[in-house]
């Protein structure tokens, strides 16, 4: 979910004289009257300002004046002052600033265009009036005009360079236009003129934020709060902040206090709810979201939040539900479209054919949003260096960082290396693995805070011959950016298993292993295969080594997966009871984030009820610390693959561990990842056909203990000696795969120019 819109309140001026009324019933007050008046209103006298005018109308009900100077003391004490203002408007319908607080009356009700009419009218009568400029300005902006609002605002300063208010109101539609940089111009500059104006800092700290700047923003935030700590939004908007930085308990502390302030404040119910899901606390989470929906029930970003909380329990369905429901409400968001078709990959029913089908419908929305470029300044000589662009929000501690890091040091270290990388990332933080994959490429350019427009500018300046997306429709992708074709050759790799379905996305990388031929028609795009493997890891950090079986000293087999529970659907879940029936006496270790919730663990253990498997066989951890997290490995014999979503990095360190992993050979890409993981491990034995058969090798791998045994200690050399962990062959195999797509569109080029020139 975004902070809330932020700026100073519209003008609401009174003065003395004017025009004549055009009405006999206008009773004109003297002129001390008049200015007596004013000077109440000007000193900040609003409560006494409204008595005074209330006495005067009893004896002048006619007088416009005194409707006009009732109607600016109850704006300004915000309250309903537009019967008020609309009884002054008639009695003085030429009065400018009449005219103008009406317009503010109205905005106030919510009757925005009205609103429109009545500026335009004070506008009429006087061009030069700022203060309606800008209050044009902030009922255009709340009508979604963003041009017309910024084209208000900078008329407004033309007339007053020195408007603080103005400055800010167009920081905010500036930002609202999705130019964050010059709205953090404009907000700085309304706070050079006025310092102590929480508003603007807490503006501020938006268009910070949508430019990537986090702790200059949090710095916004907190100034905000220090001119006024009672603040709910700022408080809310500071959590947001700290959840972008990998802060969630400072987050859930920020978003607490603004709802002590305002306790029914939708966005920090929801976004509370938020940090509470990525901490494991997801009853919880589901129950802020449940309560933001409640005070706003068409909130889509909440219905996409709660769908994010609802997967990770495992309730696909509902999760589903949730994206759908957000999309009715916001038929172009593109983030929530990716969230629906990432869940509908989880689904065991979910045709490969289905899925294309709602991919190419994301795909056809993208485009109708994009300029694609169709010519390019690259040179189409094949031989040449090449430029490679890789966008993603994951080159940081995250498995796609761990997947590249190698591949990325091993190919900027050899000399004269024909190929050059080019980093955009699309996520904010950054730790030491962001650093060493930086250290590898020409350029680095962070993408947060830019348009799709304008990186797409940044890319096609940088000369990019080939852009690769690393993370398909998971979390903080830019697939977008690809209908804008900045390169002339684009790649989907590593980062998500299926189809994007955008037109402009030429290849996804794969290999034979995982992706038969059969299954390429289920992609809008060319498959390039790599040899042997399409992944490359980096062997995990630290020195954990490999235990003894634990079978040899606790006398019982133990099934484990360490994989995410939303992987374990129902079918999996009936798959696994049965090997736990195949095999006496055996137990199965889950270890999930998830399972740190109690719910999660006692309906864990009711879906395996269902299948005659007592709790007592089960063994429910929650995911352990990142500097223990390979430990658990040294409880486990051999761990089983969810399906039709099997593990990939869980199933690498598994192996690491010494510990066999048992896959369901599937038909498609994202069903098949463990038949190329484990065939390149050596393990081919290990690899089942069906439901039956994973079964029946599940038995017989658990009855022969002393291979088992064997198997674990022999395991970490084979996976080191294996392709997988080969970053020179790897490199030398995904160098030749670029060089080949290019060297197509080279001679795809050269062909066309020959035939122009015919």
């Amino acid at each position: 979910m975004k902070p809330g819109r932020s700026g100073g309140p519209p003008a609401r001026q009174i003065a003395a004289g004017g025009k004549k009324p055009a009405t006999r019933r206008a009773e004109p007050l003297s002129p001390a009257t008049q200015q007596e008046l004013v000077a109440l209103f000007n000193a900040g006298r609003h409560a006494e300002l409204e008595d005074r005018a209330g006495q005067l109308l009893e004896q002048h009900p006619g007088s416009g004046f005194a409707w006009k100077v009732l109607g600016a003391a109850l704006l300004i004490q915000k309250k309903n002052a537009l019967a008020t203002l609309q009884k002054a408007a008639r009695l003085l319908p030429e009065d400018v600033e009449t005219q103008s607080n009406l317009g503010n009356a109205l905005m106030a009700a919510g009757r925005l265009d009205e609103a429109v009419a009545s500026y335009r009218r004070a506008l009429a009568g006087r061009p030069e009036y700022a203060e309606a400029h800008n209050n044009l300005g902030s009922a255009q902006r709340s009508l979604g005009q963003f041009d017309a609002a910024v084209a208000s605002f900078r008329r407004a300063l033309e007339i007053r360079p020195d408007f603080a208010v103005a400055h800010a109101n167009l920081g905010n539609a500036l930002k609202d236009q999705g130019q964050p940089a010059a709205a953090v111009t404009a907000l700085r500059r309304a706070i050079e003129l006025r310092p102590d104006n929480a508003n603007a800092h807490n503006s501020l700290g938006s268009a910070l934020m949508a430019t990537g700047q986090v702790d200059a923003a949090i710095a916004s935030y907190r100034r905000a709060l220090e001119l006024n700590p009672a603040f709910a939004e700022a408080h809310h908007n500071l959590g947001i902040a700290l959840y972008e930085l990998g802060q969630p308990d400072a987050a859930v502390a920020s978003y607490r206090q603004a709802l002590s302030l305002q306790p029914d404040y939708a966005n920090a119910h929801g976004n509370l709810g938020a940090a509470l899901g990525d901490l494991g606390r997801l009853d919880e989470a589901v129950s802020c979201f449940r309560r933001a929906l409640e005070i706003r029930p068409d909130h889509a970003e909440t219905h996409n939040n709660l769908g994010n909380v609802l997967k990770d329990l495992g309730q696909l369905d509902a999760a589903v539900a949730c994206y759908r429901r957000a999309l009715e409400l916001r038929p172009g968001n593109f983030e929530m479209h990716s969230n629906l078709l990432f869940a509908l990959s989880f689904l065991a029913d979910q045709p490969a054919a289905a899925r294309l089908v709602a991919a190419r419908h994301y795909g056809r929305q993208v485009a109708e949003r994009a300029r694609p470029y169709v010519q390019w300044d690259n040179v189409p000589d094949p031989d040449r260096r090449l430029r490679v662009g890789l966008v993603s929000g994951d080159l940081r501690y995250h498995p796609v960082g761990h997947f590249v890091v190698g591949v990325l040091t091993t190919m900027a270290s050899v000399a004269g290396g024909s190929i050059e990388f080019f980093g955009y990332p699309t996520h904010p933080r950054s730790d030491h693995l962001t650093d060493r994959i930086r250290a590898s490429c020409a350029g680095w350019h962070s993408a947060v805070g830019h348009s799709d427009e304008s990186l797409a500018k940044r890319i096609r300046d940088d000369g990019i011959d080939i852009l690769i997306d690393l993370a398909g429709h998971t979390a903080c992708n830019r697939l977008p950016l690809f209908a804008w074709k900045p390169a002339p050759v684009q790649a989907t790799w590593l980062g998500y298993l299926g189809t994007t379905g955008v037109a402009a996305i030429d290849y996804l990388i794969a290999d034979a292993l995982t992706l038969p031929q059969a299954d390429a028609a289920n992609f809008s795009e060319s498959i390039c295969y790599l040899p042997e493997s399409y992944l490359c890891f980096t062997p995990p950090a630290g020195d954990t080594a490999v235990s003894p079986l634990p079978a040899l000293r606790n006398g019982q087999i133990t099934f484990g997966s360490f994989n995410n529970l939303t992987k374990m659907n129902d079918a999996v879940v009936g798959l696994w009871a049965r090997v736990l029936h195949a095999v006496p006496d055996s137990r199965l270790l889950l270890k999930a984030k998830q399972l740190r919730e109690e719910s999660v663990r006692l309906g864990v253990a009711d879906r395996f009820a269902r299948h005659g498997i007592d709790a007592g066989r089960l063994i429910l951890k929650p995911q352990a610390p990142r500097s223990q997290y390979l430990a658990p490995y040294a409880e486990v014999d051999i761990a089983l693959d969810p399906f039709p979503y099997p593990g990939i990095t869980t199933t690498v360190e598994s192996l690491w561990m010494g510990v066999p992993v048992l896959t369901l050979a599937g038909t498609h890409f994202q069903s098949r990842q463990g038949v190329g993981l484990l065939t390149n491990a050596g393990l081919p034995d290990w690899i089942a056909t069906d439901a039956d058969d994973y079964v029946a090798r599940a038995a017989r791998h658990a009855a022969d203990r002393q291979g088992l045994a064997a198997k674990r200690q022999g395991l970490r050399r084979a996976l080191l000696d294996s392709p997988m962990f080969d970053a020179a062959r790897f490199g030398a195999h995904f160098e030749a795969a670029l060089r080949g797509i290019w060297a197509k569109w080279c001679s795809d080029q050269q062909g066309r120019d020959a035939a122009a020139n015919s």
